[in-house]
C-alpha cells in the first residue's frame, strides 16, 4: 500500500499545504505549518452519495416547538445566550488567560445544578484541588457540580455514556482534549476539530448543553481552525480590560437569540456579579466634567448603552502629530479629523490626539462619529460640553450627518439616566420632555460647540 503524501496544516488559520514553507499564504503567520495525517479520506468509502438512508424533506410552512430554556439565574449570563441555555447546543467561549472564564462557568453551573439537573465540569488545565480551591474561593463549596480532571477524548465520553446524561456539560479547555484516532498533538488543528465534532455530536445525541472554553491567540481571535465556530450554536467572546473590574460577554454568533449581544459583569474578590444597569458605570461624575467629554448614546446588540467618550487635543511636540486611541477604531478617528479640517476648518489634524472610551468598553458602531466629533471639538475649542447632553450620528466624507438605527431607543435610554439634551442627527423624534437638537453637518456642530460655555 503506498504511504499517503505528507500534509501540512496551519495551526493558526486550518490551511493545509502539500509541502512545508515558513510562511502560511492564508493567513500570513510564520512557522505555523506541522505535518498532520490526512484525515480527509475514509479508506473504503464510495465515490458515488448513493447508498446512504433515506432522510425526511420537510415543507417550509407549519409550526415548530419554541426550545425549551436552561435558566442558570445569571441573567446578564442568559441575557447573552438568548434567554438561556438549549438542551443539545453548543457554545464555544472565548477570552484572555485570566480574564475569568472558568470563573463565570463555574458560577453558572453552580446555580443550574440547583434547578436544571446534573452538571458535569471537566477541566483539562487544572486538577480537581484546584478546580475546588476556586470554587471555595467564590463560596461555591456547597456547590453539586461534578468535576473531573481529564484530556482523553475516549475517557471523556466512555464516561458520560455509563450515566445518565448531564443537563449542561462544560470543557476547559477544548486545545487540551485528545483523540487516539488522531495522530497529531494536542492543540493541532486535528485534534481541535475531531474533539468539538465528536463532544457535540454526544451534546446533539443526549440533549447536552455543552460549554467550549477555547483559548484566544495574540490579536484575540480563537485559537485552532474556524471551522470550530462554524459547528458550534454560538460563540461568546468574553472580554475585559486588566486595569478595569468590568467584564463583557459579547455573543458574536448565536442561532437560538441575536448577535451582538453584551453581559456586563464585575469582578470582585467573591467572583463575577451581574451589573444591572451597566450605562451607569461607563458615565463619569457630571460634576467634574471637563473639555473633551462627551457622552455617546450607542446600542449593544439589543441593550442600549451610554458611554462617555473622552477626547485631549493638545500641541504636537514633534514634527509628525501624535495618535492614541483606546476603544474604538484608529482608522475611524483619522477620517473624523480629516473631515472636520476639511470641511469645518476646525484645525485638529496639526495636534496631538488622544482618545478613549470611559470603562474599557469597545465601540464599533459608526453612530459614535458625532460624540467623538464633539469630544473633539470640546477639547480643542476648550468649552465644556452640558453634563445633560447625548450625542450619536454617523459622520460621512461629505460632512453631513446620517441618520442611525434605533434611535428612539438610544434616546429613552438618556431620559431614563437624567439627560435632558441631544444632539442627533437631522429628522429624528423622541420622547417627550427629551429636547432634540438636529445637527445636520460637522460645521453646525462646530458652530453647536461654541455656544456652550
Amino acid at each position: 500500500m503506498a504511504r499517503p503524501a505528507p500534509r501540512y496544516v496551519c495551526q493558526s488559520c486550518g490551511a493545509a499545504y502539500p509541502k512545508w514553507s515558513g510562511r502560511c499564504e492564508s493567513c500570513g503567520s510564520w512557522n505555523s505549518l506541522t505535518e498532520e495525517a490526512d484525515t480527509t479520506t475514509i479508506p473504503g468509502a464510495k465515490a458515488s452519495g448513493r447508498g446512504g438512508r433515506l432522510i425526511a424533506l420537510e415543507p417550509v410552512q407549519g409550526t415548530s416547538p419554541t426550545p425549551p430554556r436552561l435558566m442558570t439565574g445569571i441573567a446578564e449570563f442568559d441575557r447573552v445566550c438568548g434567554g438561556g441555555l438549549v438542551p443539545g447546543s453548543a457554545l464555544l467561549v472565548g477570552g484572555d488567560p485570566g480574564i475569568g472564564k472558568s470563573t463565570l462557568l463555574l458560577q453558572a453551573l453552580t446555580a443550574l445544578a440547583k434547578t436544571g439537573g446534573p452538571t458535569v465540569y471537566i477541566s483539562g488545565e487544572e486538577g480537581i484541588d484546584q478546580t475546588r480551591l476556586r470554587a471555595n474561593r467564590l463560596g461555591l463549596e456547597d456547590s453539586k457540580v461534578k468535576l473531573a480532571a481529564e484530556t482523553s477524548l475516549r475517557d471523556i465520553l466512555t464516561t458520560l455514556d455509563t450515566a445518565s446524561p448531564p443537563a449542561v456539560l462544560v470543557v476547559d479547555s477544548i486545545q487540551t482534549l485528545w483523540s487516539d484516532a488522531i495522530e497529531a498533538a494536542p492543540g493541532t488543528v486535528s485534534q481541535v476539530r475531531a474533539c468539538a465534532q465528536e463532544l457535540i455530536r454526544y451534546a446533539k445525541r443526549r440533549g447536552t448543553a455543552l460549554l467550549l472554553i477555547g483559548h484566544v491567540t495574540k490579536d484575540g481571535q480563537i485559537a485552532g481552525p474556524r471551522v470550530v465556530e462554524h459547528m458550534v450554536d454560538a460563540v461568546l467572546y468574553f472580554e475585559g480590560e486588566r486595569g478595569h473590574n468590568f467584564r463583557i460577554l459579547r455573543a458574536v454568533k448565536n442561532r437560538f437569540g441575536p448577535t451582538d449581544e453584551i453581559g456586563v459583569f464585575e469582578m470582585r474578590e467573591a467572583g463575577l456579579t451581574e451589573v444591572a444597569n451597566p450605562s451607569a458605570l461607563f458615565l463619569g461624575p457630571k460634576e467634574a466634567r471637563a473639555s473633551g467629554a462627551a457622552v455617546f448614546a450607542g446600542i449593544e446588540g439589543t441593550r442600549p448603552l451610554l458611554v462617555e467618550i473622552q477626547a485631549l487635543v493638545a500641541q504636537a511636540s514633534y514634527g509628525a502629530p501624535r495618535r492614541a486611541v483606546v476603544g474604538w477604531d484608529s482608522a475611524r478617528l483619522a477620517m473624523v479629523l480629516a473631515v472636520l479640517d476639511a470641511r469645518a476648518d476646525a484645525g485638529i489634524s496639526a495636534q496631538d490626539v488622544y482618545l478613549n472610551v470611559a470603562g474599557g468598553l469597545r465601540i464599533g458602531e459608526p453612530a459614535a462619529d458625532l460624540a467623538a466629533a464633539g469630544a473633539l471639538v470640546s477639547s480643542h475649542l476648550g468649552v465644556v460640553i452640558p453634563p445633560d447632553c447625548v450625542f450619536f450620528g454617523e459622520i460621512s466624507l461629505s460632512g453631513t450627518v446620517r441618520p442611525v438605527g434605533q434611535a428612539e431607543s438610544r434616546l429613552k435610554e438618556a431620559q431614563k439616566l437624567g439627560f435632558k439634551r441631544a444632539l442627533v442627527p437631522p429628522g429624528i423624534s423622541g420622547p417627550k420632555g427629551l429636547e432634540l437638537t438636529p445637527v445636520p453637518s460637522v460645521g453646525a456642530l462646530v458652530a453647536l460647540m461654541q455656544t456652550f460655555h
